[in-house]
């Protein structure tokens, strides 16, 4: 079936939030006396937020009887810088001016909370036809729900939608709700969910501008 529209996780696939996040944790490190971590140290980490940067930063998991306190520090620094350093991928701009010359539209999958995805994609002044995040549905991706939510809004079949992400879970939960999975070789890729070459992904693009051969 020909793309009727195309669908982007948020974190290491549309925009570059990890400067921001890793500010965030850093802020936390340096008030309980560590040295900040190297951007590039917690970069892998980003795209799994709260969760995935106080384990690279603190070790801390969220089984651990201090994590729920200190995810919300997390989010409360993060609140207060959220647009500071984040921007567009390169070629993404360009990207989505090509779709739109073709009448294809898009959207945004992500499991970041409604409150930054809303904030951040006003400061990048994106309007996109569809956005799905973490609190939409139930469920959270791997799982379906948020992507099927989207290609409700959207009024399309799933079977038409192409789904952009940087980790395993994003191509998963394409699979599941019959969309195809493309993998980004920009992102973020947690270090537990190996490379973009292992995840099944219908294609693996290096460049943004490369989905339109695809499409």
């Amino acid at each position: 079936m020909p793309s009727r529209a195309v669908l982007f996780d948020f974190d290491g696939t549309l925009a570059d939030t990890a400067p921001d996040l890793a500010a965030a944790v850093n802020r936390m490190r340096t008030e309980q006396g560590h040295e900040p971590l190297p951007l590039e140290r917690l970069r892998p980490f980003s795209s799994a937020g709260a969760r995935g940067l106080l384990q690279a930063a603190f070790g801390v998991k969220p089984d651990d009887a201090e994590y729920k306190a200190m995810r919300e520090e997390f989010l409360d620094l993060y609140a207060e810088h959220c647009c500071a350093q984040t921007r567009l991928f390169p070629g993404m701009e360009e990207l989505l001016r090509e779709l739109a010359s073709r009448d294809i539209r898009w959207g945004v999958v992500t499991n970041k909370s409604t409150r930054f995805t809303e904030r951040i994609l006003a400061h990048l002044k994106l309007k996109p036809d569809c956005v799905a995040c973490g609190d939409t549905t139930p469920h959270i991706k791997p799982h379906p729900a948020s992507l099927l939510h989207a290609a409700e809004q959207l009024k399309l079949p799933p079977a038409s939608c192409w789904y952009l992400g940087d980790d395993l879970r994003d191509m998963k939960a394409a699979r599941a709700a019959g969309m195809r999975p493309i993998a980004v070789d920009w992102g973020y890729h947690h270090p537990e969910s190996g490379g973009p070459g292992s995840w099944e992904a219908d294609a693996v693009i290096a460049h943004p501008m490369n989905l339109i051969e695809h499409l």
